[in-house]
């Protein structure tokens, strides 16, 4: 039997020595299905699932996962039970994205992140309920003329290294996007592999929650606040970036091409 605990981002906040002591050093296969991770909205400030990627990802024998819909969340809780050492899996509060569930799930390959959209000027690395919006702001950036590669991280711990290693030797722009405090979290959880491993990634710009206590209000404003939506994100790379968006001015008397 492999116990499966269902628990609120911010309630798991208050069990951080039982996470500790009572899982992670005894290694023991104890599964946190953890809901409310991100904004939660009306549910209140108390209760913004902002720091579970950040106090979770630093805690050894860990494996940190975010699906990036429902279907993903069948397939991570699948993997789950395949894993000898506890697990986490965050997901956001409200509905689904609409994905159709498995009907027979497989699982996935442990730490590996999914390449969902090429692009060749910059590429977006984006975690659980973050991935849709970069998808979308993908197709708006395109429209710009800017091609975005767009990946789900679906693993905070472990990354995906080799993945990782091919977008810092391909790519000057990395950007990283997660429903989280940026303190600790999954952007500085990429930072810290690319320096590990002597990795030149150019910027490497990181979206998230700021260092602040998220106040109460509807989910949509706030994602929209912090750049957190796909408007937000198309327009955090266009200042980031500014040289993908110049358009060059022509001399017309000039004709030397």
């Amino acid at each position: 039997m492999r116990p499966v605990a269902a628990i609120y981002s911010s309630f798991l906040q208050r069990a951080y020595d039982q996470l500790i002591h009572d899982v992670a050093l005894q290694n023991l296969p104890v599964i946190f299905a953890i809901d409310r991770g991100g904004i939660v909205g009306d549910d209140g400030r108390s209760h913004q699932g902002a720091f579970d990627i950040a106090y979770l990802r630093c805690i050894p024998n860990f494996t940190v996962m975010a699906p990036k819909d429902e279907a993903e969340l069948v397939e991570m809780l699948w993997t789950a039970l395949t894993i000898d050492g506890p697990i986490a899996i965050r997901y956001p509060r409200g509905a689904g994205e609409g994905a159709a569930l498995p009907a027979k799930p497989h699982g996935l390959p442990i730490g590996q992140a999914e390449m969902l959209h090429a692009g060749s000027d910059v590429a977006i690395l984006a975690l659980g309920a973050t991935v849709y919006p970069a998808l979308e702001a993908a197709r708006a950036l395109s429209s710009l003329g800017v091609e975005a590669a767009v990946v789900n991280a679906r693993f905070v711990k472990p990354l995906d290294g080799a993945l990782l290693k091919s977008l810092a030797l391909n790519f000057n722009r990395l950007v990283t996007v997660e429903e989280g405090v940026l303190a600790g979290g999954f952007g500085s959880a990429v930072l810290e592999l690319l320096e590990a491993r002597g990795l030149n990634y150019g910027t490497l710009k990181r979206l998230g929650l700021p260092d602040e206590f998220i106040e109460h209000g509807e989910r949509s404003l706030f994602l929209k606040r912090y750049n957190l939506d796909a408007a937000g994100i198309v327009s955090v790379i266009q200042r980031t970036f500014p040289e993908l968006f110049s358009t060059p001015q022509y001399n017309l008397g000039d004709t030397t091409g």
